[in-house]
């Protein structure tokens, strides 16, 4: 791989990275202590979407994060790789 084809590798490496983490950011403080009180005012079934996004909704979430990290670097992998 030479030099051009390297530091776009990471480029796009650091831009999926910092996205996932805006995402983790977001509801990880935002909606889970931030916001909580707002999002208290509707509900999941008989939860508090506030109490349900800080306890299980940031874990759905992250679990998807992972997912998306690893399907996009494979394709970014897949990408650079030639």
């Amino acid at each position: 791989m030479n030099q051009n084809k390297r530091q776009a590798y990471w480029r796009a490496n650091i831009a999926l990275i910092r996205n996932l983490l805006i995402v983790w950011a977001f509801v990880s403080v935002l909606c889970s202590i931030l916001l909580v009180t707002l999002l208290n005012n509707v509900s999941v079934g008989n939860i508090p979407l506030g109490f349900w996004m800080a306890q299980q909704g940031s874990i759905f979430t992250f679990v998807v994060l992972i997912f998306i990290y690893a399907i996009q670097m494979d394709k970014i992998d897949r990408k650079y790789k030639k």
